[in-house]
């Protein structure tokens, strides 16, 4: 059905259909490949369902909507009619960056569906709102970026992927990231943008009550490690694991680290259940 959420989303299911169910998030800019390195490891043991965000991958255009999707909400929506539409219970949210905190507000949307969140370099709020938050940009520098984005300027693209990146060592991992962020249609860009580092959603965290794995990167500039130990007070029932892995993404840079962590925290999760 062309209007399915599974389409709309250009589902990807592999593993065991029987296992638990563990669902795959991308952050800005990015698509269901950038897991590609991760989300093999844990087919033997789960049903792993990959997606794209709409207007982002290979969603399908047409259900994008720029009213739903100018806010977080929206993206959040999406993911619990995903949930639904497939009949997913007790899901494994694993969500990069912006991707996070979507989970979050889907989880509280339908509290019953998720089991575990796993935050990998999560940010609540990316904006600095001294002396109680840091997090890690002021308003003018985004405000910035999202001028360069609106005026399809490509000089954003090649600004903010270093950043994000870093593990300038290994440059095809950054031109990677790059030409994602190229390929966004400018308006989809403009708008996740906007919706990803203007919004502050620090107010929701206390009504989150699904446990969760924070996993915070060491020198990462869009998620420092104030934003990690912020989050860990804030969410009930929240581990905080700080890796080895430099820059914002390390499911691409160190996905053997980022493996590792997350099946320890789910094996632990299982034992102490």
């Amino acid at each position: 059905m062309q209007d399915s959420p599974i389409r709309r989303h250009h589902v990807q299911i592999s593993g065991d259909p029987r296992a638990p169910a563990l669902l795959f998030a991308h952050g800005f800019g990015c698509d269901q490949r950038v897991w590609r390195f991760v989300a093999p490891a844990f087919e033997p043991d789960h049903r792993v369902v990959l997606f794209d965000h709409l207007g982002s991958g290979r969603s399908s255009p047409d259900a994008y909507s720029p009213t739903r999707h100018a806010t977080l909400q929206g993206y959040a929506d999406d993911v619990v009619e995903l949930i639904e539409r497939l009949g997913l219970r007790d899901v494994v949210f694993v969500g990069h960056s912006v991707g996070s905190t979507i989970g979050l507000l889907a989880s509280l949307k339908n509290r019953g569906a998720f089991s575990r969140l796993v935050l990998l370099a999560p940010s609540p709020c990316y904006l600095n709102f001294p002396p109680d938050y840091f997090g890690g940009f002021e308003r003018s520098e985004l405000e910035e970026l999202l001028r360069l984005i609106e005026r399809n300027d490509l000089a954003w693209a090649s600004f903010l992927a270093p950043v994000v990146m870093k593990n300038g060592e290994r440059p095809e991992l950054r031109e990677e990231l790059q030409q994602s962020f190229c390929s966004m249609e400018p308006g989809v860009a403009h708008r996740f943008a906007a919706a990803t580092f203007l919004s502050d959603h620090r107010g929701e965290l206390e009504g989150v009550r699904v446990p969760s794995l924070i996993m915070q990167c060491r020198d990462d500039s869009v998620a420092p490690p104030q934003v990690g130990e912020y989050l860990h007070r804030h969410l009930a029932g929240s581990t905080l694991r700080r890796l080895a892995a430099t820059g914002h993404c390390p499911h691409m840079s160190h996905p053997e680290e980022t493996v590792d962590v997350i099946r320890d925290y789910l094996r632990e999760a299982a034992m102490a259940a």
